[in-house]
């Protein structure tokens, strides 16, 4: 009799003759196989195994319009790497030619007619065991890559998490509420997202970039809150902060932390190629850095700061279009632009040492 099993197996034969269907059907249900599947139409045979799934396919080899060879060989071109349905070929063709071909094209076992019904039963249940350990370990083996994606967005959400924590921490050094990398997020989802960008690559863009200042837990409290201008030396030592965030930012490995890298390094080039800290040019720059650029500086000039008011909107959007083309992507504050009339007022409390021009 047939092993247990999660579930009854399922058995497709396919033979010319319906007198054989007949009795490997009645042969089958002895052994108590009831799920059974029948075509005397070869043509049918990749079909149903196509749609019904069989655990085990029982196949002639000579048959009008398609023969078993043609029957394997579908089988065989289609089905996936890691998929293992047995096909146990049951054919009056002695010849070892036969069943040569048949083995090279996929077969797992071959029976010669007329069979000896004990061997006929010790290969189908073999072959269906193999079949269910086949299933038992791609199931266990889905579980545990289940287990392994769910482990790694865990520590890459504690990775991120912390991260944000360090931003948050080095915003409130620098200004007052601690909410511009936030908003600088929202600004450049809005930018992304009036760019056409697909929804995944816009959602990418609002969480990478609060991290686009990570680095500046490593510039010193007098500089980030300094009242007046930086001197040479002082902005040297702040744009340190693009290269220790992307240092930071390089150990993640899923697509926000590559992304937050590539912003944390990039937003402050230029499109003309004056920026820091490669001095890259146009579409050089990662379209997600120059996005942020926008975000960011809008942010900035929409604040009062401790050397500044902030700037009117009017003068604020004159500024943006001054510098589309030299420091930022025209198409990006085209988008920013959009944004802004659609919105009707401007973001809010910003980068305190980053003007429009730099």
């Amino acid at each position: 009799m047939a092993e247990p099993a999660e579930h009854a197996p399922r058995i497709l034969i396919v033979d010319d003759e319906q007198a054989n269907v007949r009795v490997l059907t009645r042969f089958l249900a002895s052994e108590g196989y009831h799920d059974v599947l029948a075509t005397t139409d070869s043509r049918l045979a990749f079909p149903l195994f196509d749609t019904e799934s069989p655990d085990l396919v029982l196949l002639d080899l000579h048959m009008p319009h398609l023969s078993g060879m043609a029957v394997l060989e579908a089988i065989r071109n289609t089905a996936s790497r890691d998929s293992y349905v047995p096909v146990l070929v049951l054919t009056a063709d002695p010849t070892p030619e036969a069943k040569k071909q048949a083995l090279a094209l996929g077969a797992h076992d071959f029976l010669t007619k007329p069979f000896d019904f004990f061997e006929a039963r010790c290969r189908i249940r073999n072959l269906l065991h193999a079949r269910r350990l086949h299933v038992q370990l791609s199931a266990r083996a889905d579980d545990l890559d289940a287990k392994v994606r769910a482990r790694t967005a865990e520590l890459e959400r504690t990775h991120l998490d912390m991260l944000e924590r360090l931003t948050t921490l080095a915003a409130y050094r620098d200004e007052d509420t601690g909410q511009h990398t936030r908003r600088v997020a929202d600004v450049a989802a809005a930018i992304a997202r009036r760019l056409g960008l697909p929804p995944d690559e816009v959602d990418l863009i609002r969480r990478a970039a609060p991290l686009h200042d990570l680095g500046k837990v490593a510039v010193s409290d007098a500089i980030l809150r300094k009242p007046g201008r930086l001197t040479a030396e002082e902005m040297e030592e702040i744009r340190t902060h693009t290269t220790v965030g992307a240092a930071v930012l390089g150990s993640g490995a899923s697509p926000v932390m590559r992304m937050a890298e590539a912003i944390a390094l990039s937003h402050h080039e230029r499109w003309d190629g004056a920026g820091y800290p490669h001095g890259l040019r146009g579409d050089e720059i990662p379209l997600a850095a120059r996005i942020v650029a926008a975000a960011d500086v809008f942010d900035a000039l929409s604040s009062d700061r401790p050397y500044r008011a902030a700037w009117q909107p009017d003068v604020i959007v004159a500024e943006l279009r001054r510098q589309r083309g030299t420091q930022f992507d025209p198409a990006v504050i085209d988008a920013l632009l959009d944004v802004v009339a659609a919105s009707g007022t401007p973001a809010g409390d910003g980068d305190p040492h980053l003007p429009a021009d730099g």
